[in-house]
């Protein structure tokens, strides 16, 4: 029998960050649904895949309201994410509307769909992605400005849904070993070694990692932290370095 807190949906669950995130959430007993273009590589009794582009506005809204309708979500982890590297230069107001569609629109779409349930509940965890990059790195214009927005959403919705059980938190990765960022910088590489060499704990982070973090936000015991932002990222967010 499907308890009430036992159904959680994860963005960009296909690989890295997500992935671990998901995994992490079915070893502990919920049902996972992911939404994405690619298939999960999980293969689990409890994992639900819905095919998805969340750039595409008026299907998220669809796809999400039919979910909310089938199921009893009680957890959302707003993972999927975009980026569109660049000087200030080359940003373009159309790679930004396709950043801020995954990063903001889709979330938002997401929020609205499964917290009234939630508010019914008088329970529920929302947790957002965002990037250490939101404190300055070059060529990040429209990544930083949407991870940005990211936190300020949080900030904001955690007020408005914490009279109702409801909590909404962040988690900001630095440099994290996912197969983009190795495709980036390989491993052996100097441009890795360069990044590493900027972290204070002198290695990159592990989806794992991030997946640890997240789950301490999405548990039961957790319901008296919300609004927060938690920087996981080797202490390059307090060293002054821009190596995420």
């Amino acid at each position: 029998m499907m308890k009430e807190k036992d159904v959680a949906v994860v963005t960009g669950a296909s690989s890295g960050i997500g992935e671990a995130i998901a995994r992490a959430l079915l070893d502990s007993g919920r049902m996972v649904i992911t939404l994405q273009r690619r298939p999960p590589q999980i293969k689990h009794k409890s994992i639900l895949y819905f095919e998805s582009d969340l750039t595409d506005i008026e299907a998220t809204r669809q796809l999400s309201a039919e979910i909310a309708n089938r199921y009893p979500v009680k957890c959302l982890v707003n993972n999927a994410s975009a980026n569109r590297p660049g000087p200030l230069e080359a940003a373009s107001i159309e790679d930004m509307e396709y950043v801020l569609a995954i990063n903001l629109k889709a979330s938002l779409l997401l929020i609205q769909a499964f917290t009234p349930a939630m508010r019914a509940a008088k329970y529920g965890r929302i947790l957002s992605i965002s990037s250490r990059a939101v404190l300055g790195k070059t060529d990040r214009v429209i990544y930083a400005s949407a991870k940005a927005g990211v936190i300020g959403m949080a900030r904001t919705l955690s007020l408005e849904l914490a009279r109702d059980g409801i909590t909404f938190n962040v988690i900001a990765p630095g440099a994290v070993a996912t197969a983009l960022f190795n495709n980036g910088h390989p491993p052996g590489s100097e441009k890795r070694q360069r990044v590493i060499d900027s972290i204070p704990m002198r290695r990159v982070g592990e989806p794992a990692d991030i997946a640890n973090a997240a789950m301490f936000f999405l548990s039961p015991q957790s319901g008296y932290i919300t609004g927060q932002t938690l920087f996981v990222c080797g202490g390059v967010s307090i060293s002054g370095s821009g190596g995420a």
